[in-house]
């Protein structure tokens, strides 16, 4: 695993991964729970790096049920969701305290915001230049190039 950039720390059988650990792939998203023959398998959570989270029941690896929690702590609901959708765009913040005073505009779902570089947009993990169409972490490393659509999931409705 270790060539791969990624780490287990959790209980074996017959030399493969079973019983209860913590596998972190080499993205640093990390899986909480139950393992069975090398694969999750059972009860368990995935940790994103930005503070979002999917709690599901794995077999053989897939997952079975589950449901996914945003950093600011809005879960995702596959029917009937009301938040997000074409009449509304707040961010889910603005839904919990309300609208800012007229004047102060509000770039990132970040109470205090983060400061963004100017024509960017929060990514969620990081900002999107779109006239590089590459995505760079708070610290300003690469992550990753962007295609011409890019999902900002992070702030649940911005759009570039």
């Amino acid at each position: 695993m270790e060539f791969m950039g990624s780490s287990y720390d959790g209980d074996y059988n017959n030399g493969r991964m079973e019983g209860s650990g913590e596998y972190t792939l080499p993205t640093h998203t990390r899986y909480v729970g139950e393992m069975k023959d090398g694969t999750f398998h059972g009860k368990g959570v995935l940790h994103f790096p930005n503070g979002s989270k999917y709690e599901g029941t794995w077999e053989k690896g897939i997952s079975k049920e589950g449901k996914y929690t945003f950093s600011d702590g809005l879960e995702y609901k596959e029917m009937d969701w009301d938040y997000c959708d074409g009449k509304d765009r707040r961010f889910y913040s603005e839904r919990c305290n309300g609208l800012k005073p007229a004047g102060e505009s509000q770039l990132t779902d970040g109470d205090p915001p983060r400061t963004i570089p100017e024509g960017c947009y929060d990514s969620g993990d990081g900002f999107y230049d779109p006239s590089t169409r590459v995505v760079k972490d708070y610290d300003g490393s690469f992550l990753r190039n962007a295609g011409t659509q890019i999902f900002l999931a992070g702030n649940h409705c911005r759009f570039p």
